[in-house]
């Protein structure tokens, strides 16, 4: 069901939710990356739904969230995850239990400020490949060369059925019908017939430059508790920003446990891509559904 709640600056912020009206079970809460939108999580969603609440919002700027130029950083975009999380009637606000936080890539990184601000809010908390890099130093990347890395073609973006076409080349194997209205929701169709992403530009640059702004071992250091990451492992054993990448989740798992936090699990799928939730649902799914019955946690 799509739904929309309405920030105290005024602009709306849609999310998706899997409600089943059996389940006793938390309130997951699913934050998708940079140009992406909450569809991006359905594979996961109806796994879970009939075990948890899901809910998964689409980040403002984003999907058929209102957008802003300003509200980008990453602690005002945290704020509207916890107001999502309220509305729903979990947190502190709300009066409720704490939820869970689940985030992709930028959306790991909003889900563990959300974390350190208002940790009652929070029971667990799951990074999906990202959330716990220094940007900068994994990628050896500006924020101009990054943004520039994840444009897309001319070609791509010629038409509707190009960009499917391309979205579906990444593993034709995993694309359904939850795919394609996740790759359509991406975009809109203009009247010359090619494609443009919702996500606007000046969008794009606020959260790209709220990426290198996160501090991932003062952030997950303050954060208590149970710590879930997963790591793809889509490249080779003498990849350089893979060594970065790992050295860095060392640092954070060593800064945790010098300040007493909760454990960290770490799973590794090797031989994947960057979009788990796509590649590998079933090892997500099954991971997420055995923190949420660590927690203990019933609405």
């Amino acid at each position: 069901e799509s739904m929309v709640v309405r920030m105290g600056s005024g602009e709306r912020i849609h999310y998706l939710d899997w409600a089943a009206p059996s389940t006793d079970g938390p309130t997951l809460l699913l934050l998708h990356g940079i140009s992406a939108t909450s569809w991006v999580w359905a594979p996961v969603a109806r796994r879970l739904h009939d075990r948890m609440r899901i809910i998964a919002p689409d980040i403002r700027g984003h999907g058929l969230s209102e957008g802003a130029r300003t509200g980008l950083d990453l602690e005002s975009l945290a704020w509207d995850v916890l107001t999502v999380l309220a509305a729903n009637g979990a947190g502190v606000a709300a009066g409720g239990p704490p939820g869970i936080l689940a985030g992709h890539g930028l959306g790991a990184m909003i889900a563990a400020t959300a974390a350190r601000l208002e940790p009652a809010s929070v029971c667990a908390l799951a990074l999906v490949d990202g959330g716990w890099e220094d940007i900068a130093v994994s990628t050896r990347l500006g924020p101009g060369e990054f943004l520039a890395g994840i444009g897309e073609p001319p070609e791509v973006m010629a038409s509707m059925d190009a960009f499917l076409a391309d979205r579906r080349g990444f593993d034709p194997a995993s694309w359904d019908a939850d795919q394609e209205r996740a790759a359509r929701s991406q975009v809109d169709q203009k009247h010359a017939g090619h494609v443009g992403l919702v996500t606007r530009q000046a969008t794009t640059r606020g959260l790209v430059d709220a990426m290198f702004s996160y501090e991932p071992v003062p952030t997950l250091s303050a954060a208590p508790m149970p710590l879930l990451v997963f790591v793809a492992g889509a490249g080779t054993a003498d990849d350089e920003t893979a060594r970065e990448r790992s050295l860095a989740l060392d640092d954070v798992i060593d800064a945790r446990e010098a300040a007493g936090m909760p454990p960290t699990r770490v799973v590794r799928l090797p031989g994947t891509g960057h979009n788990l939730m796509r590649y590998r649902p079933d090892e997500l799914s099954a991971e997420l559904l055995a923190l949420a019955a660590m927690t203990g946690v019933r609405m």
